[in-house]
């Protein structure tokens, strides 16, 4: 019976993304930088100088368009379902969020070093937390989660890394951020269920 278990808030997260995306596009644009950034999205200016912190979340739920939400949903689920099923729904809400906050902070470091700036939205950096989860999860288990394997994992990883860094318009930063905050917070949270014998 524990196998016919929904992941409920990885559905959830999904469901509010889109809702989220439906409502913007009776609005306006979802490819408009302006009007995203009206509505939540990610700008350092914005954040360092006018201290509106909340964007560093809200603009985890905000997408630039039907292909980008469609291609960070499918893979929310896929990747989400599985680290729910295994961690349950606190420590997979706890790994999401800090995994998108992780991965808005060192963007926004590396945009403030570089004094480059431009609008940002989207779920990928919680969702490669997600996959980092994964990761350390197969890493805790011996190698394996359910059918997933470490070496599926990192090979699954690195081409995630390989699209977005050869991509334009890509926010590669937000991505290993997300990706390593991800294997952190999971190692944190799920050592203790892989006790030394």
């Amino acid at each position: 019976m524990g196998n016919q278990k929904k992941a409920v808030c990885t559905i959830g997260i999904a469901a509010v993304n889109v809702i989220v995306f439906l409502l913007l596009s009776f609005g306006g644009r979802t490819e408009d930088g302006m009007y995203m950034l009206k509505h939540g999205a990610m700008y350092v200016p914005y954040v360092v100088e006018y201290k509106e912190y909340y964007r560093l979340f809200t603009c985890i739920f905000l997408h630039f368009g039907f292909s980008h939400l469609m291609n960070n949903m499918l893979t929310l689920v896929v990747v989400g379902w599985n680290v729910e099923m295994f961690v349950g729904k606190a420590r997979f809400l706890t790994i999401y969020l800090l995994s998108g906050l992780g991965g808005n902070l060192l963007s926004m470091a590396a945009d403030i070093w570089r004094q480059d700036y431009s609008v940002s939205a989207g779920a990928s950096g919680a969702i490669f937390g997600l996959t980092g989860a994964l990761l350390c999860l197969a890493i805790l288990n011996h190698g394996r989660v359910g059918n997933i394997t470490k070496q599926g994992m990192i090979v699954m990883i690195l081409i995630s890394l390989y699209t977005g860094f050869t991509s334009g318009g890509v926010d590669n930063l937000a991505h290993v951020g997300g990706l390593l905050t991800g294997i952190l917070v999971t190692a944190l949270l799920c050592w203790k269920r892989n006790p030394k014998r």
